[in-house]
């Protein structure tokens, strides 16, 4: 979990107080979750907002359905207000979610630098002396120059300055009061040596990194303020140089404040030594900073830890803390080690998460073209452009030139005819012009027309093939892709090439949207649809209003009646008209029905004609014209195998996934039963050929990597 740098309207009820003036960069919060990666952790991003619940609550496992825990790595330093570093860990043991680092308490008395040094007092831990000011007029007879100002309750230096006299201090006092709101801490400040010191650990078990040394140029009365450590740090001297007993010392002082003030896992000391050698805390960072230039880290690689060790040593720590064991054991990695040579499934999560805005400007890009399965330009137009991207990663192209509908193309990586892997997605989409809606992101959530049905998919396919790229993996494997434009017509001009095709594939993927609770269609029905256009021609002279409308509807309900649970009929419009004269009146009826197996269909076409033919007072006029069927999708032993393939590698990936029935069939019902096939690999989403059809922004990481475990896995098995 983190925060960005500055608080966007949508992330909170209301901006109504200090916004925070501390965050980690996005290279650093990627860095981070590569190292857990590495460590074999899957891993999502979480902005610590007022969202943030809802994230977590998609993607935590639960410990009440018998998952293992999952553990937050907290690096969020809070929004806005005071005790920012609260607001985090207060929510989460408020929700039951084990985290990394301090609780509340500690973080509230930390960050309280005044609060912080009553403790240390109270322990007889040595600490400069020290006023607090709540206004610039403030008067203390006791105070002894020189002294270092700094806000109250703010860390990495933030706002210091040291001062000699009463007039420069009221005024340096004024400026920290006005902005940061709060009180000014008024320190005495001791002329010396700087150090940091990191530690690592809880309870009996605390590891003291070794000493950091802040190079001050023998200059005993410098100090290194936030911009020095932004813009110019100084350099750091580690191990630093000191006898044995002032390292001992130091150590110890550093594990008792530690304790005292209930530190968990993690934090830095910050001191001052005096030209004697005494020894002063001037405050402790709950929050040790992981930036790769900051004191902790570079104690760390002294001691000899990696980044990613480090990273995975602190989740171990915390895990050990609320389990009383480490969720793994992985060993400790070198720094140089090449993420490619690490498992798949660690180096395809690293390069799909570092590209995951990437795929979705493609993903945009793709939903600014309105494929309507009419619109053959621009069908062809996306056709093109996937050809490139196909091309790059190593495709060859056929093209399958069409008149009515767009090319249907062909791509594979090798030269042989039997691929390991065919993949099948479709390009285009159901909607007419006035239909489409633009790409747009809300949230957690991708939003366009098409974005579910197919081009996720795509997207997903792509992001897979250029991981397997990334890994070295595809070249060994033969893979086809079979690009469609005739999903919305029923596969009609497709049915054939799907057909040839997937006799020569050992597996055979669809591509369309999954269901949100992770499902992947095992089964679906087939589909017939029909149009009925119902006349009344009157023989009458006698202008009237016939009861045509009236009949209609009697029959539709009629019809409606043999609608059941696997065989179903459902009613898309209904348009009629009646007027005086002797002009015909005239209704039309949309339906369509879905069912199992032909047989079940054949019979509800029967029914249906049956009950409009059926003749009352009223002499009808019928015209019955019936679209392609789209034939059922039905589990197989086939599919069953596949799809425990499927479940072997989401259970490893600690992705959710069940196996689910679709009302409406795809491309994937044209492949021939004896070849193992699955459809619903694209992104997880819903509302598909709606104005909001949308998929789950994070889904496009799960289910590229899914989909790159599962090619590269099929490639290795026999059917």
């Amino acid at each position: 979990m983190y925060n960005k740098k500055k608080i966007s309207p949508s992330d909170v009820i209301n901006i109504s107080d200090i916004p925070t003036q501390e965050h980690y960069s996005s290279k650093a919060i990627e860095r981070v979750a590569k190292a857990l990666e590495k460590g074999s952790h899957t891993v999502k991003l979480i902005e610590a907002n007022m969202h943030a619940i809802d994230e977590m609550h998609d993607f935590m496992p639960k410990v009440m359905d018998g998952d293992r825990p999952g553990l937050v790595f907290n690096m969020a330093y809070g929004l806005q207000g005071h005790n920012r570093y609260t607001h985090v860990p207060a929510l989460l043991e408020m929700l039951g979610v084990p985290y990394l680092g301090s609780g509340p308490e500690a973080h509230a008395i930390v960050q309280d630098k005044v609060m912080t040094k009553l403790v240390l007092q109270r322990n007889n831990i040595p600490t400069p002396g020290f006023w607090v000011f709540s206004s610039h007029e403030d008067q203390f007879d006791d105070l002894i120059f020189p002294v270092i100002v700094k806000p109250k309750s703010e860390s990495t230096s933030m706002g210091m300055k040291v001062v000699d006299n009463w007039d420069d201090l009221r005024q340096a006092v004024k400026e920290e009061i006005e902005k940061y709101h709060q009180d000014a801490l008024v320190e005495q400040f001791i002329p010396g040596r700087e150090f940091a010191v990191g530690l690592i650990g809880n309870a009996n078990s605390v590891e003291v990194l070794p000493i950091v040394e802040i190079d001050l140029q023998g200059d005993p009365d410098k100090i290194q303020s936030n911009a020095d450590k932004l813009k110019k740090p100084l350099d750091k001297i580690c191990p630093a140089k000191l006898t044995h007993e002032q390292e001992e010392e130091m150590k110890r002082l550093c594990i008792l404040a530690f304790k005292k003030l209930g530190i968990n896992d993690f934090c830095r000391v910050d001191f001052r030594m005096d030209k004697d050698g005494h020894m002063y805390i001037l405050e402790l960072n709950s929050m040790a900073s992981l930036g790769l230039h900051g004191s902790f880290v570079h104690a760390a690689t002294v001691a000899g830890y990696t980044f990613e060790s480090l990273i995975n040593k602190l989740l171990d720590v915390a895990a050990i803390r609320y389990f009383g064991e480490s969720p793994s054991h992985a060993p400790q990695m070198d720094a140089s080690e090449n993420v490619r040579s690490q498992p798949l499934r660690v180096a395809a999560r690293s390069y799909l998460r570092s590209h995951l805005r990437t795929t979705i400007s493609s993903l945009q890009e793709m939903c600014t073209i309105n494929t309507s399965v009419r619109n053959v330009e621009n069908v062809n137009r996306l056709g093109n452009l996937l050809s490139k991207r196909l091309t790059h990663l190593g495709f060859s192209e056929h093209i399958h030139n069409q008149f009515d509908i767009g090319n249907i193309r062909y791509f594979t990586n090798h030269e042989g005819e039997t691929n390991d892997v065919l993949l099948i997605a479709h390009m285009d989409t159901p909607y007419a012009s006035r239909e489409y809606a633009q790409f747009r992101e809300e949230k957690s959530k991708l939003f366009g027309s098409g974005i579910a049905e197919s081009k996720g998919g795509i997207a997903v396919m792509l992001s897979a093939l250029q991981a397997l790229r990334f890994s070295k993996k595809l070249r060994k494997i033969n893979c086809g892709v079979l690009l469609t434009t005739d999903d919305s017509l029923g596969g009609q001009y497709a049915k054939p090439f799907i057909e040839s095709y997937s006799k020569n594939a050992k597996y055979v993927i669809g591509l369309k949207w999954g269901k949100i609770d992770g499902g992947i269609v095992t089964s679906a029905s087939g589909r017939d649809e029909f149009k009925i256009n119902i006349a009344n021609i009157s023989d009458s002279s006698r202008p009237t209003i016939s009861e045509l409308i009236p009949v209609v509807c009697k029959k539709i309900i009629a019809i409606k009646k043999h609608s059941k649970k696997d065989s179903v009929i459902r009613i898309m419009s209904l348009d009629g008209q009646t007027s005086y004269g002797n002009s015909p009146d005239h209704a039309s009826i949309s339906l369509y029905t879905t069912f199992a197996n032909k047989s079940d269909a054949n019979e509800l076409e029967r029914q249906i004609k049956s009950i409009l033919k059926k003749q009352n007072d009223m002499k009808l006029d019928l015209e019955v014209s019936k679209g392609v069927r789209r034939d059922p999708y039905s589990e197989s032993a086939n599919t069953k195998k596949l799809y425990s393939i499927v479940e072997e590698i989401a259970t490893r990936l600690e992705q959710k996934i069940n196996p689910v029935h679709r009302d409406i069939s795809s491309d994937i019902s044209h492949v021939p039963p004896e070849i193992p096939s699955l459809e619903g690999l694209g992104p997880l989403g819903a509302e598909y050929r709606s104005p909001n059809e949308y998929i789950v922004k994070d889904s496009l990481i799960d289910r590229s990597l899914l989909l790159t475990l599962l090619i590269h896995k099929l490639s290795t098995v026999e059917k």
